[in-house]
């Protein structure tokens, strides 16, 4: 049986390099690749360029060298061009309050559908299916400024989703979030990924990257590593040197190992009842 294709890049950089006015470098000659229906987790120490990265391929900054491209045609820096891109990709920054500025709720999420000149009917209908996609449509007529911080989260993402992106990047979404707000999200994210969303999201949370994503982009002073999640994870070269540590799930498989467990049943556990789960059956 021959190898399935390779899952198609949606949003590649090539080449890119980028540097602030007057600063030095933060990214150069980076290759980079968002591939459809994977969901992807960006790790690495601060000051490592993620956030730039994001915005590079969101299109809040362009390149200085190299290209960005959608579905494998160059983006072009002009209104049309921006649009296409957006209608694309969307990011969701890490502080809600840095994205919201409307009176209400869903007067926030219809901004985006509006500024794209669709009609009345068109934007309620994506502003009903984003509030409700984020399990917050009981929160339409709320004053934004009344929102706890887990329903601004919330908010400032259905906003991105209401332009129905194919790619929504997520800077650190569970940042601030409690356990049950942090689980709420990720079954949301795995619904928005069930409707055909790819889903990139930066975290230094690598236990949480370990158990949600599928694969890992690690951003290290050479370079950016990108693989399967649970691989690129137990790296520990690859994580010393992007500044993380070895995610506890992979730490424990390896003693499940050494206790003589069979391999089967010292998979990686994600969860600490994943972990209970195995080391009772086994032993």
């Amino acid at each position: 049986m021959s190898d399935p294709a390779p899952v198609p890049a949606l949003v590649t950089l090539r080449d890119a390099s980028f540097a602030y006015e007057d600063g030095p470098a933060v990214l150069t000659g980076l290759d980079f690749e968002v591939r459809e229906g994977r969901a992807l987790a960006l790790l690495g120490r601060n000051g490592s360029g993620k956030t730039t990265l994001m915005r590079l391929l969101s299109g809040g900054l362009r390149p200085s060298g190299g290209e960005l491209a959608v579905a494998g045609r160059p983006v072009r820096y002009d209104r049309k061009g921006l649009t296409r891109l957006r209608t694309t990709v969307q990011l969701v920054v890490q502080d809600p309050d840095d994205q919201l500025f409307a009176a209400s709720v869903g007067q926030d999420v219809s901004f985006g559908p509006l500024n794209l000149g669709l009609s009345d009917t068109e934007v309620r209908a994506r502003v009903t299916e984003a509030l409700a996609a984020l399990d917050i449509t009981a929160l339409a007529e709320r004053p934004t400024h009344l929102l706890s911080y887990g329903q601004r989260k919330r908010t400032a993402i259905a906003g991105a989703v209401a332009m129905r992106p194919r790619v929504l990047i997520l800077d650190e979404p569970t940042a601030g979030l409690d356990p049950d707000g942090q689980e709420r999200l990720l079954a949301t994210l795995a619904g928005l990924r069930e409707r055909g969303t790819t889903v990139v999201m930066a975290t230094h949370d690598v236990d949480l990257a370990l158990r949600w994503a599928d694969d890992a982009a690690l951003l290290t002073p050479s370079g950016v590593r990108t693989g399967p999640v649970a691989e690129m994870l137990a790296r520990t070269d690859l994580l010393a040197a992007a500044g993380l540590r070895l995610p506890w799930g992979i730490a424990a498989a390896h003693l499940l190992r050494a206790w003589g467990l069979p391999a089967g049943m010292a998979a990686v556990p994600l969860t600490p009842e994943e972990l209970a789960a195995v080391a009772a059956t086994g032993l």
